[in-house]
């Protein structure tokens, strides 16, 4: 088991589970020097008649009881045969026992985050300069990234489509004139924290969605171990892009539009219109009670 210690407000209860853990005979690592692990990735290896099953869950939220309440976040629990070599291969690197330079299907911080994230915006700014119809929808809690904000801006000012569900810092600018006109960014304010990070890229009608743990920071993308993971069922995929992020750019009870000045303005419905609030939405559809 690798438990980070670094964990912000949770050092003492993790450096207990470590102790606890050990004393039991668990095998316990801290991870790599010099990178926190911030990645939320649980593996799962059976030998199920002759043969090894690999399970894998990979989520947005921390593995906490309290957050798992107080926090909006979403999970994968898969058997995908390269999810789990990925994910094996994620665990020998942060043990130590593996210089992992490439995965099959897991994008990964700080190896090839960057690299991966530049490429998925170019390729989309591509289908836009090609007359193809372009669209980003991307969620997370933090936009701070000088190189990832220029992408944008270039999208946007190629003819992308771009949505940002921001839930706090926002160094970009949207409906700037000649900069950002294409750009909307949202940010949404209710019972739950905003938590999970969802990229989607319309990549010319063949979508593709990541989900995961990492922010458009720096510090996530180049200075921490994070990982995104992407959704590639096709139910799973609409409705992450119809049920999830559909509902929340058209929530207008809970959200703020930020204004090109960097102020925000709330969100109301319109006279006659039925208020939308994105959580409580997707609490209810949940079989969930909602509680002011």
């Amino acid at each position: 088991m690798l438990v980070e210690l670094k964990a912000r407000f949770d050092e003492d209860s993790n450096i207990g589970w470590a102790r606890m853990l050990e004393h039991e005979g668990v095998h316990v690592t801290y991870g790599l020097m010099g990178l926190k692990t911030h990645c939320k990735v649980l593996l799962v290896v059976r030998q199920e008649g002759d043969e090894i099953r690999r399970y894998v869950h990979l989520g947005t939220g921390n593995y906490n009881h309290a957050t798992a309440r107080a926090y909006e976040d979403l999970g994968m629990f898969t058997c995908d045969p390269e999810i789990g070599a990925d994910a094996t291969d994620l665990f020998n690197y942060l043990t130590g026992y593996s210089a992992q330079k490439d995965y099959r299907r897991l994008i990964v911080a700080p190896v090839n985050m960057r690299e991966r994230l530049d490429g998925l915006l170019r390729r989309e700014i591509a289908h836009a300069r090609a007359g193809t119809r372009a669209r980003l929808v991307l969620k997370m809690n933090a936009l701070v990234d000088r190189r990832i904000i220029h992408l944008l801006y270039e999208a946007s000012q190629q003819g992308v489509q771009v949505d940002l569900i921001v839930r706090g810092v926002c160094s970009l600018r949207p409906g700037v004139a000649g900069l950002s006109e294409n750009i909307r960014v949202t940010s949404v304010v209710g019972r739950f924290l905003e938590h999970s990070r969802i990229y989607y890229f319309r990549n010319g009608g063949d979508e593709e969605i990541y989900a995961g743990s990492a922010d458009l920071m720096t510090r996530n993308i180049d200075r921490r171990v994070e990982v995104l993971f992407p959704v590639t069922s096709p139910p799973l995929r609409r409705y992450l892009r119809d049920d999830v992020l559909g509902v929340y750019l058209a929530d207008n009870a809970s959200g703020r539009d930020m204004q090109p000045g960097g102020g925000y303005a709330r969100l109301r419905p319109a006279e006659g219109e039925e208020p939308v609030q994105v959580q409580r939405r997707l609490l209810e559809s949940r079989g969930g009670v909602w509680r002011r």
